[in-house]
């Protein structure tokens, strides 16, 4: 009898052991070894489509060249003696928030070299702070990529597939596979990684707020190549020009407002094309500062936007200290000058950013097309000084 009662004794002592380490595990260890769902989240997505507010007028920021490294540890470049040991990309963070605080822009427009990929150990981190204000701000932001966003942690693709999964990113990989012209059945690829076009819809309660008044078009101009031995910057490709006629044409109105057809468009790119350097001998709004670094090869860019009529200008990036804007064929062509602090620049010439906005006309008791395009800058001054507005198009 009492052999039974010793074995009994045992077998609670050992139910209890075990029933002990199952709760030791559940509630120490279990978090490691399933996921938590609390922490699981969908992207914070802005009110889409974009559209013109009620006054008539669609906003953009362009930020050029921010070249963002790894927060207060990473230093300014090219500033005074007596700002450079209190300067470091906190600098460009503040500067994005004065200017979303000041212009209240419907949509940012951050054009390559976002981040300086060999002054960070961790891409995602870094575009996570350098992109950081639009976010927290709640501001529809689209970005495309330069020549050192690729040169830390990921890829070309996969810092265009990061950027577009952020919040509030409306950010594109690349447009649908489509068929080619040349070839029916064949489906057409598209070089690089960041070509798409946003929409912007007219305003609430007009005619045309179901429409597309005004076209947005991002393109990756890549980083480096090599052509025939000669290692040369990047460029818009044949077949991204194809995809962008194609874009043009396709899914707009009969008659839109002020501009029959097509409405007017602009575009966005971070390494100028060839025939930028062709506008230091022509009248120019701005500052010329150094020259323009492009790819040797003539890509047809300028070639293509003039046949298809509707883009008004394109913005761009790359060369820091150039911020004019001048006109090839009735396009324009601007650069947005540099915003970063760990970007290269001159002491005592203050960092910018470039402002685009477009306003619609006046109808009968309506808004119509777009009417006007115009741009300025603005300064990282005390005041932040707004500088050179002139207008890019206007309807006829």
């Amino acid at each position: 009898m009492s052999s039974v009662i010793g074995n009994w004794k045992h077998t609670v002592l050992y139910l209890t052991l075990i029933l002990s380490l199952v709760y030791f595990i559940e509630t120490l260890i279990s978090h490691k070894l399933h996921i938590d769902h609390t922490r699981v989240r969908l992207k914070r997505s802005p009110d889409l489509p974009l559209r013109f507010r009620d006054d008539g007028t669609f906003k953009i920021l362009q930020v050029a060249d921010m070249h963002y490294g790894m927060g207060s540890i990473t230093r300014c470049r090219d500033v005074l003696d007596s700002e450079f040991e209190y300067c470091s990309d906190l600098n460009t963070t503040r500067f994005l928030r004065r200017m979303i605080e000041s212009e209240k822009p419907d949509l940012i427009a951050f054009t390559g070299d976002n981040i300086f990929g060999a002054s960070t150990t961790d891409a995602a981190e870094s575009l996570l702070q350098a992109i950081g204000p639009a976010i927290e701000y709640g501001i529809p932001w689209a970005a495309i990529l330069g020549n050192h966003d690729h040169e830390s942690a990921l890829n070309r693709e996969e810092l265009m597939i990061f950027l577009s999964l952020m919040d509030f990113s409306v950010s594109q990989i690349n447009p649908p596979f489509s068929f080619d012209r040349a070839e029916i059945g064949a489906m057409r690829s598209i070089d690089g990684f960041g070509n798409y076009r946003l929409r912007v819809y007219g305003a609430p309660g007009s005619v045309l707020s179901n429409s597309t008044v005004f076209d947005l078009f991002f393109l990756d101009s890549g980083d480096r190549e090599t052509v025939q031995g000669r290692r040369t910057y990047g460029w818009i490709k044949e077949s991204q020009l194809s995809w962008l006629q194609d874009a043009s044409q396709q899914g707009h109105n009969q008659n839109v407002g002020n501009f029959p057809g097509i409405p007017p468009a602009l575009a966005f790119f971070h390494i100028p094309i060839l025939e930028v350097r062709d506008l230091w001998y022509t009248p120019f709004i701005g500052q010329f500062q150094e020259g323009v670094a492009c790819s040797i090869v003539q890509s047809g860019v300028l070639k293509t936007f003039v046949s298809m009529g509707n883009v008004k200008a394109a913005f761009i990036g790359h060369d820091h200290i150039n911020d004019f804007c001048g006109n090839l064929k009735g396009v324009w062509f601007c650069y947005g000058g540099g915003f970063g602090y760990h970007a290269y620049g001159r002491p005592n010439w203050h960092r910018r950013a470039r402002v685009i906005e477009a306003k619609l006309g006046k109808g009968q008791n309506t808004w119509t097309g777009v009417e006007l395009i115009k741009t300025w800058k603005r300064l990282d001054d005390e005041g932040l000084s707004k500088i050179d507005e002139q207008v890019l198009w206007e309807a006829s």
